[in-house]
């Protein structure tokens, strides 16, 4: 490998097949390169997908009414199911170990004021434990508390949007705002790390709101995060359970998917890692199939060369050389063609990856990178595709007779 006189005959090929080589190690080139772009838009789509559940617990469940869409027990389809909060009580009965939190959440709008300055807001009404649920960070004050939720105080939870809207540079907290013209103490600001809209968000006692509206108990929602210790499989059957539980309570058919809805991360995260594990196993069949061509290119190259040279070939047989020798000097040229192409497409596609990968930020794509060990794959694809392109026009060099390679014009 480290013969002086081997790589000075390698490079004299290089030379005098500038063209050549050009083209057959830009195939190899390029073929790692749409390897390495693929898997990292890959990660990028996985980190987007993440991205848009970070706001949240990952083991979150979330339950919705809906309208039946079959008769069921007497009652006629097209009949609206309608959440209470004793569907809250009745679950954390049900299932005592099987849960962390939970809380019933209702949505309002409101138009809010402070002094002169006005914005409309949509308002959650929750439970305290929905802080956890959601994973909403308190920079300022607190969150709501058992307190206030009993009592049904008029206190509220702003986003860092409302805050800035409202209160511009002012400090926010213990100021009354007025929501549909009742007045609200302001005990916490928030930010949501996942999404900038949910800070323009409030959160109140859920008690609070159902009193004012008419003294109800219906909810619009019921949030809960399933025992941290769950694997996918529990977590799953938790669900199922869950939801047979509430078809029962609530008359509604066991096949009916439209009366009670339950979205479940543990099976949404479930289903992305399927779907981009299914693309990234396309994306390495990709851009194998593309390498591939790249090495049968560089093997037609090395079949050529071998051509070129079997007098001198012959001329190093009749000296003494051993097929080892030459077998070594094909599988070397090969290797180096192959890996200095290869690198230089590895190494553009890292480097755009890096370049405009943290500049990209969507919804369902994020960030596109490739791991370092990724990077070492490739990198040992790129030795082994030129053992392989070089392998069969080694055999053949080596088989060479010194006095057939001597006479051959």
């Amino acid at each position: 490998m480290f013969d002086r006189d081997i790589w000075q005959e390698i490079f004299h090929s290089i030379r005098n097949n500038k063209l050549r080589t050009f083209l057959t190690g830009f195939s190899v080139g390029w073929g790692i390169f749409i390897l390495v772009m693929l898997l990292g838009s890959v990660n990028g789509m996985q980190n987007g997908f993440t991205k848009q559940f970070n706001d949240d617990a990952t083991n979150s469940i979330f339950i919705r009414p809906g309208t039946t869409s079959k008769a069921y027990a007497g009652f006629e389809k097209d009949r609206r199911i309608q959440l209470k909060n004793d569907d809250v009580a009745y679950i954390k009965k049900s299932f005592p170990n099987d849960h962390e939190f939970i809380s019933g959440r209702l949505y309002k709008n409101t138009s809010a004021r402070y002094r002169s300055e006005t914005g409309t807001y949509n308002v959650q009404a929750v439970h305290p434990d929905f802080q956890a649920i959601e994973k909403t960070i308190v920079t300022k004050g607190r969150y709501i508390n058992e307190n206030d939720f009993r009592a049904g105080a008029k206190v509220a939870v702003i986003g860092r949007k409302v805050a800035e809207d409202l209160f511009d540079k002012e400090e926010a907290i213990g100021k009354f705002v007025e929501f549909n013209n009742l007045p609200f103490r302001v005990i916490g600001v928030f930010i949501d790390e996942g999404d900038d809209n949910a800070e323009r968000n409030i959160y109140a006692p859920l008690t609070t709101y159902q009193k004012i509206y008419g003294n109800t108990d219906e909810i619009n929602q019921i949030a809960l995060t399933y025992n941290a210790n769950y694997d996918l499989t529990k977590a799953l059957e938790f669900s199922r359970r869950l939801e047979t539980i509430l078809k029962r309570r609530h008359q509604v058919a066991p096949e009916d998917q439209s009366g009670i809805r339950i979205f479940n991360y543990a099976e949404a995260f479930s289903d992305i890692s399927t779907f981009t594990g299914g693309l990234s196993f396309m994306s390495v069949v990709v851009g194998i199939l593309i390498l591939i061509a790249g090495i049968v290119g560089i093997g037609n190259i090395m079949v050529f060369i071998i051509k070129e040279r079997t007098k001198e070939i012959g001329v190093r047989k009749a000296l003494g050389a051993k097929p080892s020798q030459i077998i070594k000097l094909v599988l070397l040229e090969s290797v180096f063609i192959t890996a200095i192409s290869g690198f230089v497409g590895l190494l553009f596609a890292t480097g755009l990856l890096a370049l405009i990968g943290p500049s990209l930020d969507f919804p369902a794509f994020s960030n596109p990178s490739v791991s370092f060990s990724t990077v070492v794959i490739a990198t040992v694809i790129l030795v082994g595709a030129g053992l392989i392109a070089g392998f069969i026009p080694a055999l053949k060099a080596a088989r060479v007779k010194p006095i057939v390679a001597l006479s051959d014009k």
